[in-house]
């Protein structure tokens, strides 16, 4: 438990900046499950616009420091990997 009024407010800031991480977080994982749907679908188009909102909001959320610099570039890069392969 925090003593000292300092520590106090640090709580109360992680309580708020972990709300807004849990929402960011939230909103990545979406548009990452609309791009994996739509390959699992078959739909290339749709994969291919899906991928296109993905990637500036992964982007974005390195940005913010919800993803490591390299763990966004990888999803991204193994994500239009696949949606390449369906042309093939």
């Amino acid at each position: 438990m925090a003593n000292t009024s300092s520590a106090k407010k640090c709580v109360r800031k992680m309580a708020r900046k972990t709300e807004v991480n849990k929402t960011r977080r939230s909103a990545v994982r979406t548009t990452l499950r609309k791009v994996e749907d739509a390959i699992i679908a078959g739909d290339q188009k749709l994969a291919k616009e899906a991928l296109i909102s993905a990637e500036p909001a992964i982007m974005r959320a390195v940005g913010k420091g919800i993803f490591h610099k390299n763990t966004g570039s990888r999803k991204i890069s193994r994500l239009a990997k696949r949606v390449k392969a369906m042309s093939a």
